[in-house]
């Protein structure tokens, strides 16, 4: 063997035995979800976690970290014995506001709250390589930074408060990933350049004049208003949108207080804007505003609109993407790796990429024959904790192959 089939031996070896430890942070993380920016417990969990992984090898260098970046945040250090550059690994904390629905003994404790994006996966993974970096340090050319982000799921987004407060100060590349539950349990998903797309809010609110549902023609119905708004928001993908750029206008929320025999006031409406392109984005918001405005004149109401810019679209940089995939291949076989397609999902991730090369694969999760077949943010999702063996050991290997190189 040579020194890097050693290596990758030892990081199997090691996520071999760490595996029902990251299985258990898991199940515990996902028993106490914790909304975005509330992440207090989650925190104290990868804080006191961290300092176990410490005294368990007490003759090497512990990992240092530092607590409440962006409210509860933690960025941790792991450095060689040999200098390079900096590498971060990143992880969000953040569970969803989600009656879970699973029978699991680990099911959720708090009602309405699930980790049902698999965050909990993405944290005690990041433990998990944390362990097996730790006691491999001699092979590292350079310092992993381990990043545990609150609040991917909530506008701002945990990634452009941790920015802001320097997470990525002297970080040359980024490296992050996320279950699939659309991939079969040992395999990984890679798409070199865009990847996901951005996501904007909007939010409508149409102002009429309410009265008896018998006598619409003293009113000005807001939700016959509402209905053409919809209508022609539909053309401003289908219609101005260059068919080179895939785009996607929902409105999934409508609320109109009326009843049987009622013509309410007012209507609320709330959408999605999603793209892979900065110009025609602006755009299209440009288009959005003059459509709800000039619908709601024409027929004789009027609209509030607000739209909020969201998350950018998530590059990953082609030659680290690439580099990425080789390694994966290495370590998993090229028959475990699936080229993906572009996702019209979005991931505040976008914003370290946007900042310094990053690269975003995707975990495979799914088990038909167990029934683990959920999508995301669904109350019933789950994966196959076979996966948090994969996860552990792969980052690891990606992140002591991408600082040799």
């Amino acid at each position: 063997m040579n020194n890097l089939d050693t290596i990758l031996f030892d990081i199997k070896q090691l996520a071999h035995k760490i595996h029902p430890q990251v299985i258990e942070w898991r199940r515990k993380i996902h028993a106490n979800p914790e909304l975005a920016f509330e992440e207090f417990q989650t925190s104290d969990f990868v804080a006191e976690t961290l300092s176990k992984i410490n005294s368990e090898h007490p003759d090497f260098p512990p990992i240092t970290f530092e607590r409440n970046i962006a409210k509860t945040g933690i960025a941790a250090y792991i450095k060689g014995t040999q200098d390079g550059p900096t590498l971060a690994l990143r992880a969000d904390m953040d569970a969803l506001p989600i009656l879970e629905e699973n029978h699991i003994e680990y099911c959720s404790k708090n009602a309405g709250k699930m980790h049902a994006c698999g965050h909990d996966a993405h944290t005690s993974s990041l433990l998990g390589t944390a362990k097996i970096l730790h006691q491999l340090r001699d092979h590292i050319k350079g310092t992993v930074k381990l990043i545990f982000q609150p609040s991917e799921e909530k506008l701002p987004g945990g990634a452009s408060v941790m920015i802001n407060e320097g997470i990525l100060n002297g970080v040359q590349s980024i490296i992050g990933q996320h279950v699939m539950p659309l991939i079969e349990v040992g395999k990984i998903g890679i798409c070199s350049g865009k990847y996901m797309a951005s996501a904007d809010e909007i939010y409508i609110t149409i102002k009429g004049k309410g009265g008896h549902g018998a006598q619409p023609h003293t009113t000005i119905d807001p939700i016959v208003v509402a209905s053409h708004i919809i209508l022609a928001l539909q053309t401003v993908v289908s219609r101005n949108a260059d068919p080179r750029l895939p785009s996607v206008l929902t409105i999934g929320k409508v609320e109109a207080l009326g009843a049987t025999n009622i013509i309410p006031e007012f209507v609320k409406m709330e959408g999605t804007f999603r793209t892979f392109d900065e110009n025609w984005r602006a755009k299209a918001h440009e288009r959005i505003t003059q459509i709800v405005n000039s619908v709601a004149e024409g027929l004789g109401a009027s609209a509030e609109l607000t739209i909020l810019k969201g998350y950018p679209v998530l590059y990953n940089n082609e030659e680290l993407t690439n580099n990425a995939k080789n390694n994966i291949i290495e370590y998993m076989g090229a028959e475990n790796v699936v080229d993906i397609d572009i996702w019209m999902a979005s991931e505040d991730f976008a914003y370290y990429t946007q900042q310094i090369p990053g690269c975003f694969y995707r975990l495979g999760t799914r088990n038909e024959a167990r029934g683990i077949v959920h999508g995301l943010h669904t109350p019933k999702f789950n994966i196959d904790e076979r996966s948090l063996s994969i996860s552990t050991g792969l980052m690891a290997w990606l992140a002591i192959k991408e600082l040799s190189c």
